[in-house]
Parts: C-alpha cells; sequence; structure tokens
C-alpha cells in the first residue's frame, strides 16, 4: 500500500488533501509537527513514505517584501530539505508552486515551459523552491503550479465577498487582474492523481480551466449565493495600491495533464457551482 505524507496539513489545501486521500495510509503534519526547515528533522519524518506532498507554504505575499528571508526558508530551503530526502529515500515529490513565478506581462497562457521572471519577493522564493526541487531530485518531482485559490478550510475571497455584501450595498473589485479562480478540493484531487497515474516527473499547472478578472469572479460568487451580481462594481487595480505587486495576467497553460494522459481541472464556473452547492462559503 502507497503511503504518503502531507506537510502543510493544517492549511486550506492541506485539509482538502488530507480528505481526497481518506482511507489511504495518509500522515498529515502540520508546521508544529514538522518544520520542514530542518534539514534533519525532514529526512527522518519522510523515511518510509513513497510520496510526499508538500503544502507548507509562507503565503503571506506583502509581508514576504519585508520578511523575504523568513519567506526563503520555508518557501526554498523547505522544498530543497525535502527534495534531498525524496531523493535518498526514492519517494516521489509533489511541491505546490505559485502563479507569481511569472511576471503577469503575457497576453496569452503561460506554458509549463515559460521562463519564469518573478516580480515580488514571495515569487522569488517560491521560483527558488521550484529549481532546488528540479535540481535535487528531477525524476521524482512534480512541480504543481496553482493560483487564486478559495476553499472550505480557510479565508478566501468568495467568503471575503459574501462577508461585505451583508454589510454593503455595493462592492468594487478590480477589472484588470485576470486569472482562474481554483477549488481546493478540486486542486487536491488533481494532484492525487499524479502520482497515481505514474505521469511523468515534471512541471504542471494546477489551475482551473477557463478565464476571469477578480471582478467577474466576485460577480459569479454573488450569484451563486443567490445575490444581484450587479452590486458589484469594475474598478482598477491602482485604487488598491499593496506593497508586493500582483501579476496582472495569471493564466496557466495545461498541456503537461494531457501529455501524462490525465484531464485538467474543470472550468471554474462549474466548480465554483459544486463548491457553492456543497457550502464552501459559509462561515465555519
Amino acid at each position: 500500500m502507497t503511503r504518503y505524507l502531507i506537510t502543510g496539513a493544517a492549511g486550506m489545501l492541506g485539509r482538502d488533501l488530507q480528505a481526497a486521500l481518506a482511507g489511504r495510509d495518509v500522515t498529515a503534519f502540520d508546521r508544529t509537527e514538522l518544520d520542514i526547515t530542518d534539514q534533519d528533522a525532514v529526512l527522518a519524518a519522510v523515511t518510509g513514505f513513497d510520496v510526499i506532498i508538500n503544502a507548507a507554504a509562507y503565503t503571506q505575499v506583502d509581508d514576504a517584501e519585508t520578511n523575504e528571508d523568513a519567506a526563503y526558508a520555508i518557501n526554498a530551503t523547505g522544498p530543497r530539505n525535502l527534495a534531498v530526502a525524496a531523493a535518498a529515500t526514492g519517494a516521489k515529490l509533489v511541491q505546490v508552486s505559485t502563479d507569481y513565478v511569472f511576471d503577469g506581462s503575457a497576453t496569452s497562457p503561460y506554458l509549463e515551459d515559460t521562463p519564469i521572471n518573478p516580480i515580488s519577493a514571495y515569487g522569488r522564493t517560491k521560483a527558488a523552491g521550484e529549481a532546488f526541487v528540479l535540481a535535487e531530485h528531477p525524476a521524482g518531482s512534480y512541480i504543481v503550479r496553482t493560483a487564486w485559490l478559495y476553499g472550505q478550510h480557510g479565508p478566501n475571497f468568495p467568503k471575503t465577498m459574501l462577508k461585505l455584501a451583508a454589510a454593503r450595498d455595493t462592492l468594487s473589485v478590480v477589472d484588470d487582474q485576470v486569472g482562474q479562480p481554483t477549488w481546493t478540493a478540486d486542486l487536491a484531487a488533481q494532484i492525487v492523481a499524479l502520482p497515481d497515474s505514474d505521469a511523468p516527473a515534471g512541471i504542471y499547472h494546477g489551475t482551473s480551466s477557463g478565464v476571469t478578472s477578480w471582478f467577474g469572479f466576485a460577480q459569479a460568487v454573488f450569484a451563486a449565493a443567490g445575490l444581484d451580481p450587479a452590486r458589484v462594481t469594475p474598478t482598477d487595480s491602482s485604487q488598491f495600491v499593496r506593497p508586493a505587486p500582483r501579476p496582472s495576467y495569471s493564466v496557466l497553460g495545461h498541456d503537461a495533464w494531457a501529455t501524462a494522459g490525465l484531464a485538467p481541472i474543470r472550468d471554474w464556473r462549474d466548480a465554483l457551482a459544486a463548491a457553492a452547492q456543497q457550502g464552501t462559503f459559509e462561515a465555519q
């Protein structure tokens, strides 16, 4: 029986990964149980496992601008430690990465082999993590880049929109940043499919199919909740200046799935409808 280890198990994706692997031999560690920046602790922890899924990450994008060393430790050194350990034990490794490794200047979907060019501290640290994994365990690792995540077990954009909807008549949401809203339940299932199918090692883009803006996403959330989407009005990102620059175009191509004989994640609108039906946006 395949033995799975999940790091970052307390997070939104980590929780859904455990659900996706229900009934299997799974050990799930949160950051208090395994410090992935500790190389000796990592080697001891991964021994005996066949598949390691690293969902641990420093995801505070704005804070990373002034705490890049702390972000680097978790997003780069941690994955390196896991890759070294996986290579030593013969385990497969899934490293969850991000659209932030790209600069957002593209006008067509980023291919898996498009050269990266991060424009934020967070993006740089995640890019470094990718490089370490590919260098230390190239034959046994999957890089899964994702973006615009939402799910039941954490703060996320739909929950924020509905909370604001209860307090305001209208909301202004940026319409000049586009991407692919991705439900963590879908992403978790897609991640599990990689080692299950014995797909080739390499880079995969784990985002939903289809494209929208944050404005379009917000309108769809309102509609899914039975609210009037006209209550959401468009604005531009100049009205919401934040410390870390965001890629304005975060659309990822999905060609690698076909090469592996797997279907990409479904359209974001279908996923949103399913998530709403399951009560994903309800207060926990």
